[in-house]
């Protein structure tokens, strides 16, 4: 599925393509529909590395369009990739004077929490393109938290008596351990021997804290580093499809009932985002929809209306707020019940 969302979250298009197609391919179609039904005049496309092969970076350089993409710091060459993560020249966000990583104080609370960058000149082919690399102490602080973890469990792997499987992905913590087979003196069988692969841990601890993107915008660094700040909201957008609007699995075949599966959690998905805009960002997706799922009403036969079978929140009294009725403190009569859900039905231009 390819999903286009603009700068605040909500989501302006979407496709849907064979498992086995190149998502790379998918991407010139879309984009150009999307220009050309909301009139684009300008267009930035941000995005991760999947998508941001050297054509579709291409694509984006010319008529007013640019690119943001993730950038990969492991897969670069080694002389590139040592001189952008040269502790060196750094700058902190908002000021132009340089800094040396390996003097910052991460104990301290401004520093922890804020981010330093350096700008990398690249030549693509015919290309020219900037490196946008950043450093943040809290997120070097949580990488580290979250591989302390997955070493952790390596450890239990090799003190537990069963057989040390494969690692299955990337983040696995059976990529921490390394074997190795051994012939012992006075033995002809050889042993296979697991330990840690400090190696690799290191190897790893290099990049904690590191990101980066790569772009052929000019001008304000802390513009293109929000622009790339605001792609985890299309991440957010398919985990909520996934996991609260039940996307996948799709228990259908058929062509059309893919389509129809699909756009029925895609318009799930743009009311909810409106109504996210609606109800502020003091609420977590979870609360949202769990609490609009929990607002039950009882009908009363002997006073004739309905009273809640909910309890009473701040995020239920904001969305009484936001929509202009009440449903939680007294009976609602069976003549307000039906003025309330004929104004659902009224179409009304509002602002988010």
């Amino acid at each position: 599925m390819g999903l286009f969302m603009d700068a605040d979250g909500i989501p302006m298009s979407f496709d849907i393509f064979p498992g086995n197609q190149n998502e790379q391919t998918t991407l010139k179609p879309l984009e150009q529909k999307i220009i050309r039904d909301f009139n684009c005049s300008e267009f930035i496309f941000c995005s991760d590395s999947g998508l941001g092969s050297l054509n579709n970076r291409r694509f984006n350089s010319f008529s007013h369009r640019a690119y943001v993409i993730t950038h990969s710091l492991k897969k670069m060459k080694e002389e590139d990739r040592k001189a952008v993560m040269n502790p060196a020249q750094f700058r902190k966000i908002g000021t132009q004077k340089f800094v040396d990583l390996r003097t910052l104080d991460e104990t301290d609370e401004e520093v922890y929490h804020s981010v330093y960058y350096k700008e990398y000149p690249l030549t693509t082919g015919d290309m020219d393109e900037t490196l946008i690399v950043t450093y943040s102490p809290k997120y070097a602080a949580y990488q580290r938290k979250i591989r302390e973890g997955q070493i952790e469990r390596a450890q239990k792997i090799l003190c537990s008596p069963e057989k040390k499987r494969k690692g299955k992905n990337p983040n696995d913590p059976m990529r921490f351990v390394k074997r190795t087979t051994v012939t012992a003196d006075g033995e002809i069988a050889e042993k296979t021997v697991y330990d840690l692969d400090w190696g690799q841990i290191e190897k790893e601890a290099m990049y904690d804290g590191f990101y980066a993107v790569v772009t052929n915008l000019e001008g304000d660094v802390n513009e293109i580093i929000r622009i790339n700040q605001q792609r985890w909201e299309i991440e957010e957008n398919f985990r909520i499809m996934k996991d609260e609007l039940g996307s996948r699995p799709a228990f259908v075949r058929r062509e059309d009932r893919i389509k129809a599966h699909f756009m029925t959690c895609y318009i799930s998905l743009i009311v909810y985002r409106l109504l996210e805009k609606k109800v502020g960002k003091g609420f977590t997706c979870d609360q949202i929809i769990q609490t609009l799922r929990s607002m039950q009403m009882t009908l009363l036969n002997t006073a004739g209306g309905y009273i809640p079978s909910y309890t009473r929140t701040d995020l239920t009294d904001t969305l009484h707020q936001r929509f202009g009725f009440r449903t939680d403190h007294e009976i609602t009569t069976k003549t307000s019940m039906r003025t309330i859900i004929k104004n659902t039905k009224v179409v009304k231009r509002t602002e988010i």
